[in-house]
């Protein structure tokens, strides 16, 4: 599964044992700094540092952290298209006639368009860096040591499982259809994916019954354990992470007026 794939990862790289706080705290405060960048320069910094940091100090494998950043990117790629020939402002960079319309790019369409890329890059590498480097049960573990109610983290810790487990039975069923000719034609596509809902929802009610059946024969009494462990923080990785967090406000505060169009 893939719940297992990534997790997998997360416990063997090489940033396994230095201290969750500290992980969350440098990935979290370069999501925060990527998002409130006015320019592009200061996310695409903390994506080019992120990525470095995962590759080559969580030594995770270069083409599973590619396409994992591919997912994000692809999606972004249609925003910033509607974003160039839709959004307005500032002078006329392209015209492109199609159809008897002109649809033109102005610089203020192409500086936003740019700090969205940016700002994909930038946070979702420091997402990464948190999902490759960081096993959900610590981050768990963690929320339980904030006092969080046990509800929301039970919840969060069932939620997380069973996303991965309908991610799987949707390839199981999409897989079977597509043997069957299931999306030959747009007909057959139509009630194929009307089948795949349909029993996705009877999959994921089986599923979530067999879940509770588990969980009484061990004695379930309404509140999961978790680990209580916490390691060592050494203050010489704080005073790097605070330096380098301090280091792209600086950046992103200078370089607020750095426009390239």
């Amino acid at each position: 599964m893939m719940e297992q794939y990534l997790d997998g990862y997360a416990q063997a790289n090489g940033l396994r044992d230095v201290d969750t706080r500290l992980k969350l705290l440098l990935g979290l405060g370069a999501i925060l700094i990527s998002l409130s960048s006015t320019t592009p320069w200061t996310p695409l910094f903390i994506a080019g540092t992120m990525a470095m940091v995962t590759l080559f100090l969580a030594k995770i494998p270069g083409r599973l952290y590619l396409t994992l950043l591919l997912i994000p990117l692809s999606f972004s790629v249609f925003s910033v298209l509607v974003i160039l020939f839709v959004r307005g402002g500032g002078a006329p960079l392209f015209i492109f006639p199609v159809a008897g319309i002109s649809l033109t790019v102005t610089t203020g369409s192409a500086n936003l368009a740019l700090l969205l890329i940016a700002r994909t890059l930038g946070g979702m590498s420091s997402l990464f860096f948190i999902a490759l480097s960081t096993p959900m049960i610590e981050i768990f573990s963690f929320m339980h040591s904030l006092r969080l109610p046990p509800a929301v983290i039970d919840l969060s810790m069932l939620i997380y499982h069973f996303i991965f487990v309908l991610v799987g039975e949707v390839i199981s069923i999409y897989n079977a259809q597509t043997i069957r000719h299931g999306y030959t034609s747009l007909k057959r596509s139509v009630h194929s994916l009307a089948m795949l809902g349909g029993m996705l929802f009877i999959r994921a009610w089986r599923q979530g019954e067999e879940l509770i059946t588990a969980m009484d024969a061990r004695c379930y009494d309404g509140k999961l354990e978790l680990p209580g462990e916490q390691k060592n923080t050494r203050p010489v990785l704080i005073a790097y992470i605070v330096s380098y967090l301090a280091g792209c406000g600086v950046l992103s505060y200078f370089s607020s007026s750095l426009v390239i169009f």
